[in-house]
Order: structure tokens, then sequence, then C-alpha cells
């Protein structure tokens, strides 16, 4: 599975992002026919679905609902899933792994205590010059390794489970078009690194709702889920000659960089938090003096604590930008200045998790417009 190129991309404007992702899912049909799982299909918008029916004898005392298990077969957009070369290290009997392709790249067990549990058993990494595909293509493999070994062994008794391999969860949009009536299961389980995830339908209430947690080992279940947003902020500066840029030069590169500086240090960050603690994460910088684009991740716990991020986001970018400490800037607050240099154009993109694998986006913008003298207008 990790030899095909399932790259998804958040630039694209079609669905599923990029078609080459799939060439896994059309490989999954065929194998899951294979296999001999019933109502197996590739909908319009890329989802895999199938059946594994009940064994169940019809004399059994309970009636038990059915399950689902869930992967995604796109690899991140950041780096290069194309010519994978998986390496497998045989009876890994602890010490460094030095990938083969690029010695520099090291997985050493005091950076990855993970590997402790890793002693006696085989490990599979790339090769250093690309992306493995781990996640999620370990998930999508343990589930079709789970059904080969249920439909081989029928003495393992079980209710009827429902699969599904979805698209484009790295770029947010996963779930865009999943029919989670279609799909049919009343408890479902996303297998997704060492994150699991557990969605429980209820019937009297009407509603659903998701327990998720963070696992820190493997054969553990989550139970928590996060909201999430991403925040783009395109900064577009005044570009010009140096040596006449005297008072009419604005870098948005500096600007991009102050707003970065601004947020907390020893707080509100991934390598800060742990457990239900959310934060706000700068995931990318990319541009030059005329433009800058920022792109920041923004996680909670609670939707009400994602909008309390959002708007310590908003505020912290404004801080110190007015012509003293006792400015703040406010919606609609002119700080001050004449003439306005750049505008910072951010539109903000929701995914709150309602059930474990459904995302409800929904798009916010706000604009700050960057005035001469570090004066801001919000807007």
């Amino acid at each position: 599975y990790v030899k095909i190129d399932t790259q998804s991309d958040e630039e694209s404007t079609t669905y599923p992002s990029t078609e080459k992702q799939l060439n896994l899912s059309r490989l999954l049909v065929e194998q899951l026919k294979e296999l001999g799982m019933k109502d197996v299909e590739l909908t319009e918008h890329g989802y895999v679905f199938a059946t594994l029916p009940s064994n169940l004898p019809e004399s059994h005392p309970r009636k038990v609902p059915t399950i689902g298990f869930i992967a995604h077969v796109d690899t991140s957009p950041e780096v290069s899933g194309a010519n994978v070369k998986p390496v497998i290290h045989k009876n890994y009997q602890g010490g460094e792994i030095v990938l083969p392709g690029d010695k520099t790249q090291v997985i050493k067990p005091e950076t990855d205590p993970a590997l402790e549990n890793c002693l006696g058993h085989d490990v599979i990494t790339t090769d250093g010059t690309t992306l493995l595909g781990a996640d999620n293509k370990s998930g999508v493999a343990e589930i079709m390794t789970a059904m080969e070994y249920l439909i081989n062994h029928p003495d393992v008794l079980h209710g009827e489970i429902r699969v599904s391999f979805t698209v484009d969860e790295e770029v947010g949009s996963g779930t865009k078009y999943f029919d989670v009536k279609q799909f049919g299961a009343k408890y479902a389980y996303t297998i997704d690194g060492e994150i699991h995830y557990r969605w429980r339908n209820r019937r009297r209430s009407g509603g659903r709702d998701l327990l998720r947690r963070y696992g820190d080992s493997h054969g553990k279940r989550g139970e928590y889920t996060f909201c999430a947003d991403t925040v783009i902020l395109t900064v577009n500066g005044v570009n010009m000659h140096p040596g006449y840029a005297k008072d009419r030069l604005v870098n948005a590169l500096k600007i991009g960089s102050d707003i970065i500086s601004r947020l907390p240090r020893r707080a509100l960050s991934p390598e800060t938090t742990e457990k239900r603690e959310g934060y706000v994460h700068p995931h990318a910088m990319n541009g030059g003096v005329e433009k800058t684009v920022l792109k920041f991740l923004i996680r909670d716990f609670t939707v009400e604590g994602l909008k309390e991020k959002a708007q310590q986001a908003r505020m912290g970018n404004c801080a110190g930008h007015g012509k003293s400490r006792g400015d703040h800037c406010k919606p609609g607050k002119n700080l001050g200045g004449e003439r306005r240099a750049g505008v910072i154009h951010a539109p903000v993109q929701s995914a709150h998790f309602i059930p474990n694998y459904f995302i409800a986006p929904d798009y916010h913008r706000f604009t700050l417009m960057i005035v001469l003298g570090s004066n801001i207008i919000f807007t």
C-alpha cells in the first residue's frame, strides 16, 4: 500500500483532491471482493464501503449492533509520497535505526521512546527520502488483515461489520460527503496511528457523540475528540527598490514574523501542552517582501474553547501594533495612521468533529489592515 502514491493536495478544488488516491481505493475494492466481503462499492466521491456479515447463530442470546472500522488512504501533502521505498528492519534489538536512503535521518530511542515497545519485532520505515505513509496505510492494512482473519476463522463469532476507507483526511475534508446513514454502523472505530476513535449513535436522543482519547502506546483506545480550525493569513506588503524604500517599503516577511513572535512561548503550543489542552500552532510560512502567507492550526476539545483560542490568536496578532502599550486592537477600531500600507487577509476554516469521522466545516473571514507606523485597523 505504501508504494502507491496517494498524497492529497490542500490547494486542490476537486474531490478527492488528487485522482491518484483512487488508485489505492480501487485496489482495496478488488481485494475486499477477493476476500469475500459483501456490498463492496466505491462511491462517486471516492469512499470505499464493504460489509462482513454476521456469523452469529440465530440462537445467540444477544442482539449485537453493527460496528464499523475506518481508515483513510491519503497521505500528508507536506512530504512526498512518491517512489516510497519501505525498509523492514527484522527482529529489532534496540539502538538507533539509520535510514539507508538518507543517513542523516536517524530514529533514536531517546527521542522516540516507542521503539522500546518494538524490541523483538520487525520495524518498517521509509528509506529516509520520502514519507512512509503509515498514517494511515497502517490502519488500512490492519483493517484488511482483521477482515481476512475473521473470514478465515469462522469459529470467531461476530456481528455485522462495516468497513470504510476514506479520502482527503490529511487536508481536512475526508468526511465532506460521507453518508452516515449509508455506512449504517451504530459504533465505529477510526484506526489511525496511536489515536483511535469510538463513535456512539444514541438512538433515544436521536443524536450521536464521539469518545476519543490520545493513546500513548499500541493497544490503547482513544475516547475524546478535538475541534480544529485552520487560519491562513495572507500579508500583502509594499515592495520597491531598497535604495528608495525610506518610509515607503512595507516588508510582509517582517510583519509575518512579528505576528508569530507575539504568540506565547511557554503556553498554547503543541510543544507546551498535553492531554485536553488546546493550542495555536504556526504551521507554515512562505513568501517574500511583497507577500507572505502564514498558516496556523488551532485545536481545542470544546467548540467554546476553540472560539476563545481563535479570538486570542486574532487579538494576539494585534497586540503591540498600536502607538503605545495602552492601545487595544478591537474589531472596527482604527488605531491611527493615515496611509494604508498592506493588508492581511485571513480566512478561517473550522473543522468541528461532530461524530468521529464527520467534519462539519464552516468558514469565517476576518481582515487585518496593516497601516504605516505599525498601526492596525481590524475589520
